[in-house]
Order: structure tokens, then C-alpha cells, then sequence
């Protein structure tokens, strides 16, 4: 885990519009209020994204649909996981780990709305 933005711009954009996201809206509301939210501020900046990626996971050569999806994607590179819960768990930082890892992906945000400041909820992965 690095620091939220460790100087790379893709990263510094997405989460100056998590902030946008969050300053607007406050904590308390659900997941899915926020990654529309989000989706919705980061088209309006310029950085295609796509919710509810599907991920499919490759078990001994078979591909199999269990039914796991990637919040965010953004520019198709950066893995975006949003929560709203009270605080962060090592499972929280385990799930977005195995994203990136079945996705092929090197780099993801894990973006915590329910904290008073949205910098105190983001953790950054790279693989």
C-alpha cells in the first residue's frame, strides 16, 4: 500500500473528484450513490470510466462468472473499490488486492466516502 496519490496523475485527478464527490455529499449515504456520483464527476473531467466492470475468474484453464464486479474503472487502468462503512478492514484491502490480480490491473484506489474527510478513506495499491 502507498501513499493516496504517490505523484501519479491519473490517481491525483480521480481522487480530486472523489473529494468534488465527497464535499458535495457528505458522509452517510450509500455506495451506490457515491460511484454514480463519482462516475458522473469523473466524465465531466475528462476520464472515461465504466461501473460494474464483470470479473471473471480463471479456476484451472475454465473461466468461470461468480458474479464479482469492478466498481469503477477508469481510462481502463485504474481499479476503483467505494465504500461507505464505518471504517476499513484488512478484508476491504484483501478484496481489491484480488481485483487487481484477476483483473491484469496495477493499480487501484480503495475510496472510504463514510469518514469525515475523504483523504482519512483512501488507500492506494499498486501491484
Amino acid at each position: 500500500m502507498e501513499s493516496p496519490s504517490s505523484r501519479d496523475p491519473l490517481t491525483e485527478r480521480v481522487i480530486g473528484c472523489a473529494i468534488d464527490v465527497h464535499r458535495a455529499l457528505g458522509p452517510g449515504l450509500l455506495e451506490s450513490a457515491y460511484e454514480e456520483c463519482l462516475c458522473l464527476e469523473l466524465k465531466h473531467a475528462g476520464l472515461p470510466c465504466a461501473r460494474q466492470v464483470p470479473l471473471p475468474l480463471i479456476y484451472r484453464g475454465t473461466r468461470l462468472d461468480c458474479g464479482y464486479r469492478l466498481d469503477v474503472i477508469v481510462q481502463n487502468e485504474l481499479v476503483l473499490e467505494v465504500k461507505a462503512v464505518e471504517r476499513l478492514l484488512p478484508i476491504h484491502d484483501a478484496q481489491i488486492l484480488s481485483y487487481l490480480r484477476l483483473g491484469g490491473y496495477k493499480t487501484g484506489l480503495l475510496l472510504n466516502f463514510h469518514t469525515v474527510v475523504l483523504k482519512d478513506g483512501i488507500r492506494r495499491f499498486v501491484l
